[in-house]
């Protein structure tokens, strides 16, 4: 009998740090041969731009989350690289910040394909210290707590100490048996959350006895996506204006953005994330000589029509 591959699931709410632990973890000197499927809720994929150049195998999962709508593609998707690799060490899966990990759990044991194959080894949570009061009532940051075998306090360096050891407080009432780590830029040790076979069955069954019974999986109808594509030159001032602007006049209800531009046509692409009004930007990886230079942007979370984010972006450009 072929020996199953340990899988992590990476979860927390939006904007928590997932996709930097997920670079960490692909940075390390770890010899492994590791895939990694990446689910975003909005129509196109930045998390794979975010991402750190690598030899894995990066897989992306868009338009839906892992947990409902696209649950059948995450099976395809496994099967699909047990066919075309082997001698693979781990999977990791990045889920949306929206997902709920209980119906992912759910499809390593009611799946027979994902059940002979993948052995869950860990749900990791990432939990973003400065937002977390704001967010812990939702269902979802509810779910990811609880079902945690491990829990990241990232960003730590946003808030006080007497603020964490509250925050951790809380996070106890909610889970009793995670391990929980205290992070800055998610930046903590492999063996931390990867190979560290912390799932049990029984701990998440407590959380939900019907967690194997399958049924629908509903969202937050409130919060929703837009996706922004454009060919063209990004005029910096006027796209830090209107990005200013935004997030003062709306930040509460943007959950995330996040997005690659080209702007002055710069060799390298400029990569911007933001949370509520905290937003950061750097250079990212450089454009290909024959590449088609394209601005790709999300916006997730409440009320987004009324933005008319499409048109704010357009009125960037050169």
């Amino acid at each position: 009998m072929l020996a199953k591959i340990p899988t992590t699931v990476l979860t927390g709410y939006l904007g928590s740090g997932k996709t930097t632990l997920l670079n960490r973890i692909l940075s390390y000197d770890h010899g492994k041969k590791i895939a990694v499927i990446i689910n975003e809720f909005g129509e196109i994929g930045i998390d794979n731009e975010l991402t750190v150049s690598s030899d894995e195998e990066i897989v992306e999962m868009n338009n839906g989350c892992i947990c409902c709508t696209v649950r059948g593609d995450l099976i395809r998707i496994v099967d699909d690289i047990f066919t075309r690799y082997e001698n693979l060490d781990h999977i990791l899966i990045e889920t949306t910040g929206l997902a709920d990990p209980g119906a992912v759990i759910q499809s390593f044991f009611v799946d027979d394909r994902m059940a002979s194959q993948l052995e869950l080894d860990a749900i990791v949570t990432l939990i973003d210290s400065k937002h977390l009061p704001s967010q812990i009532s939702s269902h979802e940051a509810e779910e990811q707590i609880a079902f945690a075998d491990v829990i990241v306090l990232n960003k730590t360096d946003l808030v006080s100490p007497d603020e964490l050891d509250a925050l951790e407080s809380e996070i106890r009432q909610r889970n009793t048996v995670a391990k929980i780590f205290r992070a800055c830029h998610a930046d903590l040790e492999l063996e931390n959350v990867l190979g560290i076979q912390g799932f049990d069955l029984k701990n998440a069954l407590s959380v939900a006895p019907d967690l194997l019974i399958e049924g629908d999986h509903q969202h937050d109808d409130s919060i929703q996506s837009v996706c922004i594509e454009r060919i063209g030159t990004v005029d910096p001032k006027k796209f830090n204006r209107w990005l200013f602007d935004l997030s003062q006049e709306h930040g509460q209800n943007i959950l995330r953005m996040k997005g690659i531009l080209n702007v002055d046509d710069e060799l390298r692409r400029f990569v911007f994330q933001g949370v509520h009004m905290m937003i950061d930007g750097k250079p990212g990886r450089p454009w290909g000589s024959d590449e088609t230079r394209r601005n790709e942007l999300v916006f997730i979370g409440r009320d987004l029509g009324t933005m008319s984010l499409k048109e704010g972006f357009e009125a960037c450009l050169k």
